[in-house]
């Protein structure tokens, strides 16, 4: 039944708006530029139920009301322009329902809205909330519920941490785990009693867990849950009032865009969330994908540029601590990416050199990561003509990857089976290929 409901009831519903209320928030929309709109709820119940288009400027008002930016507004491809049901607003009570939405979202997966990852024009729209939102910290008292002790929320934070920092053929076992502890926290945060102090912490928890949980459900190919997840943790770290940890969760979603073909989007979430973040390591980090998503663009001045931004940001000095999300950043990543970005851009020998360098410098604890390296290394070797090299390297992120558990990296190697095809009688690749099939 639920299929059946029209996009813009669904949007108008997930706000908690009336028929009444959307005509009323068109109409102001219309007098902001000096117009008037003639839309009234029955308007609004032929656009529902009769199927009739909006025309553009009814268009542009809805956009307005919902916050879309006018951009992304295509009155040709009505009503897909629309925002997704499943993405709650930033407010100053929000963490609670995206959090949830999140948890629900994972656990129900026939859901019709889990099917697929969030649209670009939704994220473009929420990152642009958060980067034109300046607003600190907006955790309360909440003076109601069971009381919340220090010593359990210091527990939630220790264990957290060691559950994460595992080693990745170790935290491929601790899943449930992880998630049971995002679920804690967030009931202790909707139903518990504590003071503001402790709300922030976690709140932060809260953004650190969420963020985890996306991670492995990305790893994974469930993009629509690590969309959500992220998406909460988002929520979380702007209740906090942590800038930073808030960009770093933006910068997620636009690897997960960039990773589905949308670089588009990848770029335009990135440019919103460089606009608040503060420290020079989450800089630099946000700098680099800004890149590969340029790159992938064939945006070449641009691109270098970005580079080039990472690159002096690496290492700035600084008395502030490197955010956790991002102090896995080194040399290693920014010779990589960037030999990813000039890859793209057709500098293929120059990038074949700096994702070999990458490689060499990566420290041995980065497994998943190395899987990842030397599926990159397998595409540079593509197209330098050297499909025996490039198998073996593919050959070596498979195994890796079914040791660790990194199904991501199987992912990029199956990617590259096509071109591995056209050259079946190399050496190695008639055993890549039967190795990738299983």
């Amino acid at each position: 039944m639920a299929d059946n409901i029209h996009p813009l009831a669904l949007v108008r519903g997930a706000w908690g708006m009336t028929g009444v209320d959307l005509a009323r928030g068109i109409c102001a929309a219309a007098e902001r530029r000096g117009l008037r709109s003639g839309v009234d709820k029955q308007r609004v119940r032929k656009w529902e139920v009769a199927g009739v288009r909006p025309d553009r400027e009814s268009q542009e008002y809805i956009a307005e009301v919902f916050g879309v930016p006018l951009e992304n507004v295509d009155v040709g491809s009505w009503p897909n322009w629309l925002p997704d049901v499943g993405v709650v607003r930033l407010g100053p009570a929000s963490t609670v329902p995206a959090l949830r939405e999140a948890l629900r979202a994972s656990m129900d997966r026939s859901r019709r809205t889990i099917l697929s990852a969030i649209s670009g024009t939704a994220l473009i729209t929420l990152a642009g909330a958060w980067a034109s939102t300046d607003t600190g910290p907006q955790v309360l008292e909440r003076v109601q519920g069971k009381g919340v002790g220090e010593g359990l929320v210091a527990v939630l934070e220790e264990t957290s941490a060691r559950l994460t920092t595992l080693a990745t053929r170790e935290r491929q076992h601790t899943a449930p785990l992880i998630d049971a502890h995002l679920a804690t926290v967030t009931d202790l945060i909707a139903e518990g009693r504590y003071f503001p102090a402790l709300g922030l912490r976690l709140h932060a928890l809260a953004a650190s867990l969420a963020q985890t949980v996306a991670w492995h459900r990305f790893d994974h190919g469930r993009h629509g849950e690590a969309g959500r997840f992220w998406i909460a943790g988002l929520h979380s770290a702007y209740a906090s009032g942590d800038h930073d940890m808030g960009a770093a969760l933006l910068s997620d979603l636009a690897y997960q865009a960039s990773w589905r073909n949308d670089p588009r989007t990848a770029a335009r979430i990135l440019e919103r969330a460089l606009t608040r973040t503060r420290h020079p390591a989450a800089r630099s980090l946000l700098h680099l994908r800004l890149a590969r998503a340029l790159a992938a663009q064939g945006e070449r001045r641009a691109t270098l540029r970005a580079l080039s931004a990472a690159e002096l940001l690496l290492g700035v000095p600084t008395p502030d601590p490197v955010p956790a999300w991002c102090s896995w950043l080194s040399e290693a990543d920014l010779a990589v990416d960037s030999g990813q970005s000039l890859s793209d851009l057709g500098e293929t020998r120059r990038a074949h050199q700096l994702i070999e360098e990458g490689q060499n410098l990566l420290p041995p604890s980065r497994d998943k990561t190395r899987g990842v390296f030397l599926a990159y290394r397998a595409k540079t070797h593509l197209d330098r003509g050297e499909p025996d090299v490039a198998a073996a390297a593919a050959s070596k992120s498979l195994d890796l990857a079914s040791r660790i558990g990194a199904p991501r990296c199987v992912e990029l190697v199956r990617g590259l089976v096509p071109r591995f095809e056209a050259f079946s009688d190399a050496e190695g690749v008639p055993e890549l290929l039967v190795k990738a099939a299983v």
